[in-house]
């Protein structure tokens, strides 16, 4: 069973339309990147899946629960993490952690943040206020609130941004892991070095409409690109000249 299944999805603001019939899956243990340019729909897209937004046609599951009917059960089985999602500041590390523990309902709860701690190496931030940490140093303890209720489903939005070569490794390695013990995973991000070693499959989204999809290897190529990031710029400037 996939971890997440979106069909046939669509977002209208008035006359405008940001997303238009959307439809893709992410199966367990699968990293798949969501890529295009700014205001191509992935915020849109991800917002819907999230309950935030309420999709004007279509249907998303997570986890075999209908988002726009069993939105707490759906939403118990996922977690959110991105670089403009910060945690309150004037609160510690570990305290924001026992606050989202809380709201997720997370089972024995002070081991459980003593784990995440340890996991995403922010013990030593433990008593420290979340807003006079680094934005690296944030990044990760934002992580470290994603994993706390064991999701089924991942969804990452620039989730290595701000971090040292060091720390952006590790945090590769703990999604990695995530992934192999059968999590599923929708990664967003403009790296496309990283996207090409991390994901198992992309999907390219612009003007609201998915327009490509592929194994991130070898989809250049099939349409006469040498590299991801130059089918990215493509997609971003060109997209009718591609041969879909």
């Amino acid at each position: 069973m996939s971890v997440l299944e979106v069909k046939d999805l669509n977002k209208k603001y008035g006359d405008r339309t940001a997303v238009e019939h959307v439809s893709f899956s992410v199966a367990k243990g699968e990293i798949v990147g969501l890529l295009g340019p700014n205001g191509a729909g992935k915020t849109t897209t991800i917002s819907m899946i999230l309950g935030i937004l309420e999709p004007t046609a279509g249907t998303i599951h997570i986890a075999g629960h209908n988002v726009a009917k069993e939105r707490e059960a759906a939403l118990k089985t996922t977690n959110f993490a991105a670089v403009y999602a910060q945690l309150p500041g004037n609160l510690s590390i570990s305290q924001n952690l026992n606050v989202f523990g809380r709201i997720y309902e997370v089972s024995n709860l002070a081991m459980r943040i003593e784990e995440v701690m340890q996991e995403m190496d922010v013990k030593k931030f433990e008593h420290t206020k979340a807003g006079v940490l680094s934005s690296g140093e944030q990044t990760r303890v934002t992580l470290a609130k994603a994993m706390l209720n064991r999701p089924q489903l991942l969804l990452l939005d620039e989730p290595t941004a701000s971090l040292d070569p060091s720390s952006a490794q590790l945090m590769r390695q703990k999604i990695r892991e995530f992934a192999d013990r059968g999590g599923g995973v929708l990664w967003t991000s403009h790296n496309m070095q990283e996207v090409t070693e991390m994901c198992d499959r992309v999907l390219f989204i612009s003007h609201g409409k998915i327009l490509l999809e592929g194994d991130p290897k070898k989809l250049p190529q099939e349409h006469g690109k040498k590299d991801l990031e130059e089918l990215f710029i493509t997609v971003a400037r060109e997209p009718l000249s591609l041969d879909i």
